[in-house]
């Protein structure tokens, strides 16, 4: 069992930043896949970032290549996405998401294994 926690949402504005956490519970951090996805009111669950399980492959949905950073630190079991260049259209409740399964990697929304609480981050216009 895996418990992850995010942390870092919050008010911003238009081109702001800001980063957001995830820490993992359990030893077995460095074997899972890491993702985030968001999901904004009304609309479903999509997928953000995700890097394997060493942090040296990296995917992005297209709307935020070039403005969003994933990264890991297996030492402290914690997953990170640094945000910059933030838009209105990035409003959302970001979710943590950890795959064991390395095909999927932490990119399909089906194939989660387990899941964060969501954290909400709100850029204004």
């Amino acid at each position: 069992q895996v418990q992850l926690v995010e942390s870092g949402g919050g008010l911003v504005q238009a081109g702001g930043s800001l980063r957001l956490s995830c820490a993992a519970s359990g030893r077995t951090f460095s074997s899972y896949a890491m993702g985030w996805f968001r999901q904004a009111p009304g609309k479903e669950r999509e997928f953000v970032a995700a890097n394997n399980w060493s942090g040296g492959s990296t995917y992005y949905a297209d709307s935020v290549t070039g403005r969003f950073t994933i990264s890991r630190d297996n030492a402290k079991n914690t997953v990170y996405l640094q945000m910059n260049s933030l838009k209105a259209e990035d409003t959302a409740n970001y979710y943590c998401a950890a795959d064991t399964n390395r095909v999927t990697g932490a990119r399909v929304l089906g194939a989660i294994d387990y899941w964060g609480q969501g954290t909400q981050v709100t850029v204004s216009s």
